[in-house]
């Protein structure tokens, strides 16, 4: 008997052995059309996102479009210097740091509250009205977005100074630009950003529901023993890329809503790199400021990826 059972598993096992030898080649042919439809987005990622990439060497010459690549003198790192001794370098990197930090520190965790009150909600036509109402703003441009904050905020008939009864300019305001830029960002993505979150409540067994609900546990304790537990490795790999952006404030609001009389907050390195690469038509400059940006947003993407990994044993890559 024991023979007859050792002869059917090397049967069953033998098969699994097989698969597994197949070299790389064999499974390729195996399964071409996967690998044939992961071409198409790997083609497309190398020529949009790689081959551009050859473009860096701007920032180290004193680039000129009538000559190209190889024949602008190399400068090696005098556009880095003379952006790092800008005058207003200072104020610039301030600014992107502080609307970036605030940003995420009052931003990151409204989609997350929304989305537990979202899945605490039974009825489920009301809840689709609630989630149409919240994904809607996502959609509306930011150009559209900045013109309704202009005229909400406007000292002449606006919204806001009906409300409190003055007549307040806060478009001229230095201190209120952070605080209209910040809320004006989760009012229009807080909804949008609740999805990715919602698709993870939708994998919780509801048995685990039922049962904290037999076993007496009141609504907070289901949020807090069930969801957030599910949550955390979704808030967490949404945390490090968020971290990795750091340096990326959106430069069309802040354009759109800039003026003379906001400079002091709103003067951003985003907004510098379009007035230097466009307006001034200094090509390697803009460009060394952007891979400025992009070193620093790597660099905050592998800390935070560790400190991640080391603390609640999630990463990114």
């Amino acid at each position: 008997m024991s023979k007859k059972a050792s002869a059917a598993n090397s049967a069953v096992v033998a098969p699994a052995r097989t698969v597994q030898g197949k070299s790389v080649g064999q499974r390729m042919r195996d399964n071409w059309q996967l690998y044939l439809m992961l071409l198409i987005p790997v083609v497309i990622t190398i020529i949009y996102k790689y081959i551009p990439m050859y473009g860096i060497q701007i920032a180290f010459r004193d680039y000129n479009a009538s000559d190209g690549f190889f024949g602008s003198p190399w400068v090696g790192w005098e556009w880095f210097e003379r952006f790092f001794t800008a005058i207003n370098f200072k104020r610039m990197l301030v600014n992107t740091v502080l609307l970036s930090l605030f940003s995420l520190l009052w931003s990151f965790p409204v989609p997350i509250i929304l989305s537990l009150a979202i899945n605490q909600l039974r009825f489920k036509k009301f809840r689709r009205v609630v989630q149409t109402v919240l994904y809607a703003p996502h959609f509306i441009s930011i150009m559209v977005v900045c013109g309704m904050l202009r005229i909400f905020l406007s000292p002449y008939g606006g919204l806001v100074n009906m409300l409190i009864g003055k007549q307040i300019d806060f478009m001229t305001q230095a201190e209120a630009f952070r605080t209209i830029y910040i809320a004006s960002g989760i009012w229009q993505d807080a909804g949008w950003g609740c999805i990715i979150y919602l698709a993870t409540l939708s994998a919780v067994d509801p048995g685990l529901y039922e049962a904290a609900r037999i076993d007496g546990a009141s609504m907070f304790q289901r949020i807090l023993n069930i969801d957030l537990p599910e949550l955390i490795p979704t808030i967490v790999l949404q945390l490090i890329m968020s971290a990795g952006g750091i340096m990326s404030v959106g430069f069309e609001k802040v354009f759109l809503l800039q003026t003379n009389q906001n400079k002091a907050t709103s003067d951003v390195i985003a907004v510098y790199v379009y007035e230097q690469g466009i307006t001034n038509q200094k090509y390697s400059l803009s460009t060394a400021v952007g891979l400025f940006n992009t070193v620093i947003n790597i660099i905050l993407l592998v800390i935070v990826n560790r400190i991640a990994k080391k603390a609640a044993d999630v990463s990114f890559v």
